[in-house]
């Protein structure tokens, strides 16, 4: 999530109620049969009034979705599109921002927004196994991205990210360590650091920087948070939100602009180049990315309508380049 407006959405909802080890390698992206995977939807509907900003996919075909009205997260197949709530949230002053499942599909670690929280649900029960609260009254936890030795979290509001360790298989320490961000970092007035990912020989991270040079990725070093930026050429990325690697192809989704930027990195993650860019009729204001089989799923936001609880939202499914 990034922008005025979507800031002003989700704090006025709450307002009114009131030294890492290498990064992981890709997990291999589990593919559909073409012959099954062609008939499946590439547009199915998520709850009315649900106000969608993250999604996660693990090894089976189903994706997660958090929600910023209650933080609630609904699961849906991506076989027929028909899902359910498994984990109520705590309502509006505890949104759901970004989401993650554990290679295990056994945990869902969870960026809270302005409640400062970071969370850690089970799958199966839906509850709520673990809360910490972190970073300061401005703090905003917006993205999560897994590791083998921690889950990393974004702060967009603040010079940090924040690192929860988790042990060899895969769970959660008691303790939240904040990383200050340093070297190139610049933090701008608003919305700054937002989707995160690791570079592709899994070595360093990526966070998008919505500020610096107009927007644009930085290669963060996760035993000391020293920021450099990455050279993607002449691309802007003011908007950019999730990142999707798959390989060494980027896709930086630009909410505010209804496209995805892809971009070819090279192996240390230092420097991109832009390959394509993807859009859609469908999209209403796409957050965030994930991957099944050749297609790239993404919440619609729709942060340019006044939610209501009758505000219908999807998902949509283009091709991967």
């Amino acid at each position: 999530m990034n922008g005025p407006l979507a800031r002003r959405r989700v704090l006025g909802a709450v307002a009114a109620l009131g030294g890492a080890a290498l990064l992981a390698p890709l997990e291999g992206v589990a593919r559909a049969a073409e012959s099954t995977g062609a008939r499946w939807p590439t547009q199915f509907p998520l709850p009315n009034g649900f106000q969608p900003e993250g999604i996660t996919i693990g090894k089976s075909p189903s994706a997660c979705f958090g929600s910023i009205a209650n933080g609630d997260i609904y699961r849906a197949s991506l076989a027929t599109g028909r899902g359910r709530v498994i984990s109520q949230g705590g309502g509006a002053a505890h949104p759901v921002i970004g989401l993650k499942i554990d290679r295990r599909e056994r945990l869902l670690f969870l960026s809270g927004g302005a409640s400062r929280e970071i969370r850690v649900a089970d799958v199966r029960s839906g509850k709520l196994l673990k809360t910490f609260t972190v970073g300061s009254d401005s703090t905003f936890v917006n993205d999560v991205i897994l590791t083998p030795g921690a889950a990393w979290f974004t702060d967009s509001f603040a010079p940090q990210i924040y690192r929860l360790p988790l042990d060899r298989h895969g769970e959660p320490g008691d303790a939240v360590t904040t990383v200050p961000l340093t070297g190139d970092w610049q933090q701008g007035p608003s919305f700054t650091a937002n989707g995160i990912e690791r570079t592709p020989d899994r070595s360093a991270l990526l966070l998008v920087n919505a500020f610096a040079g107009g927007g644009g990725l930085m290669r963060v070093d996760p035993r000391t948070g020293v920021a450099g930026g990455v050279d993607i050429g002449d691309t802007k990325l003011p908007n950019g939100d999730g990142l999707l690697l798959l390989g060494r192809t980027l896709y930086v989704v630009q909410q505010q602009q209804n496209a995805i930027d892809v971009l070819r990195l090279n192996e240390s993650g230092t420097r991109g180049t832009a390959i394509a860019r993807i859009t859609d009729p469908r999209f209403k204001i796409p957050t965030t990315a994930a991957a099944w089989g050749d297609r790239i799923y993404l919440p619609n936001a729709r942060f340019d309508a006044e939610p209501t609880p009758d505000t219908t939202y999807d998902a949509v499914a283009v091709d991967q380049v």
